[in-house]
């Protein structure tokens, strides 16, 4: 089992952009501390005021798996989903190489 990586699409609410990326961020400081997060970076764009993207690579699919239920994780989905639009959408991605990355 290798390397797994998502591009998540969360589109929010109307005004409810920058309320989601702080929450993203917290869940960010707690994926430094998750065993197998390589790499966890919340975007934004500036076309777009209420889509924020999160980057993210995991040693394996059971890193991620175990970081949905670390502790603290169900309280930021918690507080994430009344703030969004719609299901997010995920690109799956294997990860093969790159700056950055290390295999």
């Amino acid at each position: 089992m290798g390397k797994i990586g998502h591009y998540v699409k969360f589109r929010t609410q109307e005004g409810q952009r920058d309320a989601l990326v702080k929450i993203l961020l917290h869940a960010a400081e707690l994926a430094q501390d998750a065993a197998g997060c390589e790499l966890y970076i919340v975007n934004t764009t500036p076309d777009a005021d209420d889509v924020v993207w999160v980057t993210e690579i995991w040693s394996d699919a059971a890193a991620h798996a175990a970081s949905l239920s670390a502790p603290g994780a169900s309280e930021l989905i918690g507080q994430a989903l009344p703030l969004l639009a719609g299901p997010p959408e995920r690109i799956d991605l294997h990860p093969a190489g790159g700056i950055g990355l290390h295999t």
